[in-house]
């Protein structure tokens, strides 16, 4: 019913968008606050590193090679990209010269401080529950912590129309509007906590997610519907379902989660892509009792209405089959050539070092974007001190969409695994999608792939 009550408001939204919307625009939300912050006390100003740290900004507000919250990230979108912005304290590029309310405003609101509405890449939906008290510390921070920089912005390649600002805030009055964070009365503290730095800080559902026809998030919390955390693509990555079923978090234990938050690895899976820069930037650096909070309220949420809660059995005859030289298929002799020497002929791979592919959700996910981009792009897991080395994965473009789909078939169907055949041609489209990829920018000016 929720649902059917957004569709209708988006519907209206779009009617009036048509017909001279802008003329009567909802008034963006700058909260009224005459609260006085010292940016110069060092214990708010601990505090707001830490709170930065759990809502991830430094990883959207960097980009590779670039200085710390600078901006230039580019983030791809269906219609283009966008690039994030500055937010070092410079008063010319960044937000120098923001007020308390204004910062505020743009975190849990997503208004500017010109009053123009953000883009949702910022996850704003996500922010508004937290409390001001947080972003008074995590304003202490930027202001008088972080190092300025002078950056320019860059402008978005979405086209015209589209990248129009205005009717972002009627998509605001629909989708982002005003909510509190509401404490499970049937969980315990801990579950609590992890429910907060899920739905807020954390912004999980940004990713893990799928968004409607107006990018919005389908559901923000649990209680808006069996859509949360219930899996998304982006940025070409595949975000798993984070909730209970065989190709969520079923194969998971709780002490997985929690070293995969920490570390970005277990002793069978290793953090790439998107999720690597979260670990790199963000989880690596949370208290172990948040990072238990979180695992903990992630393990006990429900599977996803109408998916396998578990996958039936299947015996092992690949191992032996490589062993002893008998390739079946042509992906086998491919996987041979190109990955027995890090992840085994049993699949397994070396435990923290290189990621198992037998029994690894990843892998037999439904969905084989992720495991396509790293076959094609290759990849860097997150260094962390538990840890010695980050290693990497090499790219195989060189290798024909033909052969990919062939290894990565054998690969998704060997050992213990099941998951859905694929073709050439989605290899064909997730190469075209990285060649298009906006480049990074930096203060150099500089652009990096």
């Amino acid at each position: 019913m929720r649902t059917l009550h957004k569709s209708l408001m988006a519907a209206a939204v779009l009617f009036v968008v048509a017909y001279g919307g802008a003329a009567i625009l909802p008034q963006t939300r700058v909260p009224d606050t005459a609260t006085k912050v010292d940016i110069n006390d060092k214990a708010l100003i601990k505090r707001g590193a830490y709170i930065a740290r759990t809502a991830d900004c430094v990883a959207c507000h960097t980009s590779p090679n670039g200085a710390e919250y600078a901006g230039g990230l580019a983030m791809e979108t269906p219609v283009g990209a966008i690039y994030s912005t500055n937010i070092t304290p410079d008063p010319e590029t960044g937000i120098g010269n923001y007020s308390l309310a204004q910062f505020i405003g743009a975190v849990k609101h997503g208004v500017r401080g010109d009053g123009q509405a953000l883009y949702p890449a910022m996850p704003y939906p996500s922010y508004v529950i937290m409390p001001d008290e947080d972003l008074e510390a995590l304003y202490a921070y930027f202001m008088s912590e972080v190092k300025p920089v002078k950056q320019q912005n860059a402008a978005s390649t979405i086209p015209p129309v589209l990248n129009w600002r205005w009717p972002m805030a009627w998509w605001q009055l629909v989708f982002a509007s005003e909510r509190d964070f509401v404490p499970d009365p049937n969980a315990d503290e801990v579950i609590n906590r992890g429910a907060y730095l899920v739905e807020g800080p954390g912004h999980c559902s940004a990713c893990h997610t799928p968004r409607g026809i107006a990018y919005q998030e389908l559901a923000l919390s649990l209680s808006d519907g069996d859509d949360f955390l219930s899996g998304a693509v982006i940025d070409g990555w595949r975000a798993k379902s984070l909730r209970g079923e065989a190709r969520g978090l079923a194969s998971w234990s709780q002490e997985e989660l929690e070293q995969f938050l920490s570390t970005g690895r277990t002793d069978k899976v290793a953090a790439f892509g998107a999720m690597a820069d979260v670990v790199q930037h963000s989880t690596q650096y949370f208290t172990p009792e948040d990072i238990a909070s979180m695992a903990k309220y992630l393990k006990q949420l429900p599977p996803v209405k109408g998916r396998e809660i578990s996958l039936p059995a299947k015996a092992d005859t690949t191992t032996e089959e490589l062993l002893n030289g008998n390739y079946t298929s042509r992906g086998a002799v491919l996987y041979t050539e190109h990955c027995t020497t890090c992840h085994r002929a049993d699949g397994k791979g070396v435990a923290r070092i290189f990621p198992a592919l037998d029994a690894n959700s990843a892998v037999f996910a439904n969905n084989a974007q992720s495991v396509i981009q790293i076959t094609l792009e290759g990849g860097k897991m997150p260094d962390t001190p538990a840890d010695r080395m980050a290693f990497s994965m090499p790219a195989f473009n060189h290798l024909s969409d033909q052969d990919i789909a062939e290894v990565i078939n054998f690969i998704r169907n060997s050992w213990t695994n099941q998951a859905p055949l694929i073709d050439a041609g989605e290899i064909a489209k997730i190469r075209h999608f990285i060649s298009g990829k906006a480049p990074h920018i930096t203060a150099t000016g500089d652009q990096h792939e």
